[in-house]
């Protein structure tokens, strides 16, 4: 099981870097790493993401929870 698991947080992790590398640059120079500046309403955050951005999401988090099994079945 655990091989399994350790294969597919392989493909998964190589997944993850593609999706990664295929973000479009944002010429925002050090504003855009801390965030971008302030935005007024904190709803519908979600539906502004752009459709890379979701899967990137959703890729980021099955990598940390696939991690976390991993490190509790060794």
């Amino acid at each position: 099981m655990t091989t399994f698991l350790s294969i597919v947080q392989i493909i998964l992790s190589f997944i993850l870097i593609s999706v990664i590398l295929m973000h479009q640059r944002k010429q925002s120079g050090f504003s855009g790493i801390f965030g971008g500046g302030t935005q007024a309403d904190m709803g519908g955050q979600w539906q502004r993401f752009n459709t890379l951005t979701k899967i990137t999401v959703v890729l980021a988090v099955l990598f940390m929870f696939l991690s976390v099994v991993l490190v509790l079945l060794s």
